[in-house]
């Protein structure tokens, strides 16, 4: 976990323990910006990758590509895949392990600074000023690509573009991956960067009261056999998914926020778990401020749960991430079913122990994602 709460297993979740915020207001750290009325900023303020990538290669990677790279090494890490950068021998007779790991990442926007940067130069100065080797960069699915280069990571590498609810949907792509005998683990999660150019895009589609955020979160899942195989440390057990897309009305409309669309996501996923709404303990929901957004998710989760469970918002204290929000969200819901977490609470409260927790997303455009995760057995 890269996040403006903390860095790290750890640092996360001292963060979410202290209830502690990311969240401010003013121009990017570091860059050029300005202060847009309504819009405030969640930062991982003080991010230097060379802390834990050293200080070689790291000259034409973008911001984007940084905070997965290091999530990347943490995840391998904390996961027990690696020990001190290197991969544990494998069994005689099987693959080695660097092949038998990948990659299901997801991202909403890709590299808007290497993008706006090329832009800039052809648009301002001459074509012939573009950097060839931050071109690389424009292209999605580059960050996670860097990211098994820097970690020797062979198996399959998946880049997933579906707004904010493309983590929870990068979970559904690695079950079957995993089922199919693509991997044997895999790291699952989001990324995205803050840039001078998303909080003047929220600024301009009127969209106030946002707080936009940064980091990068990743999973890494596998089979319960493949757990037990390598004697891992299971924190949770995902039980359940569904999605659901309800279009814009009228059709030509840039953006929807569909408490329908949500409503049949949470039914699908509850299904797929084998779980009736009243044993969902804690909903870790997707609330970040937009206030018709917050609005639809909240009606669809009351429609859905009921009014009294335990609805909490940790995007409030980290922003909102994006393509990694859903992977956040996850991390948040971990922190509340395996340690003890603090964060900030939207409507309910606790009817006991955390053991089963519900993950919600809602797209800017008709799309809405729901996850349910469990407490393993200890």
């Amino acid at each position: 976990m890269v996040s403006p709460i903390g860095i790290g297993r750890e640092g996360f979740l001292e963060g979410m323990r202290t209830g502690a915020s990311g969240a401010r207001d003013g121009a990017t750290e570091g860059r050029e910006g300005a202060t847009y009325a309504g819009v405030r900023v969640a930062e991982v303020r003080g991010f230097d990758a060379t802390q834990f990538l050293g200080d070689k290669g790291l000259r034409s990677l973008d911001r984007l590509t940084k905070l997965l790279v290091v999530a990347t090494r943490l995840a391998v890490h904390d996961a027990g895949l690696k020990t001190e950068g290197a991969w544990p021998p494998a069994p005689e007779g099987s693959r080695p392990w660097a092949e038998r790991v990948g990659m299901v990442v997801s991202n909403a926007y890709g590299s808007l600074e290497a993008i706006h940067e090329l832009d800039r130069v052809a648009l301002l100065e001459d074509r012939r000023y573009i950097n060839p080797a931050r071109f690389p960069l424009t292209v999605s699915n580059s960050a996670a690509g860097y990211a098994s280069i820097w970690e020797d990571i062979r198996a399959l590498n998946v880049s997933v573009s579906d707004g904010n609810c493309g983590s929870l949907d990068a979970v559904a792509c690695a079950d079957m991956f995993l089922e199919h005998g693509r991997a044997d683990a895999l790291l699952v999660g989001g990324a995205e960067a803050l840039t001078d150019a998303l909080p003047l895009a929220f600024h301009r589609l009127g969209m106030g009261g946002a707080c936009i955020g940064e980091g990068a979160a990743l999973l890494v899942l596998e089979t319960r056999d493949g757990a037990r195989a390598r004697d891992a440390e299971v924190l949770a057990e995902i039980t359940g998914y569904g999605t659901s897309f309800v279009g814009p009305e009228p059709e030509g409309a840039l953006v929807r926020a569909s408490p329908e669309g949500l409503e049949r996501a949470v039914a699908a996923a509850l299904t797929d778990a084998n779980v009736r709404a009243t044993e969902v303990d804690l909903v870790v929901s997707g609330v970040s401020g937009l206030r018709t957004f917050d609005e639809a998710e909240l009606v669809a989760i009351r429609h859905a749960i009921g009014e009294d469970v335990l609805v909490v918002a940790p995007k409030r204290a980290f922003g909102e991430t994006l393509g990694a929000g859903g992977a956040m969200g996850m991390m948040a819901a971990l922190a509340h079913l395996r340690f003890s977490a603090s964060a900030p609470v939207v409507r309910g409260s606790v009817r006991g122990e955390v053991r089963t927790a519900l993950v919600t997303s809602v797209g800017y455009y008709g799309n809405a994602s729901a996850l349910v995760m469990r407490a393993a057995s200890r």
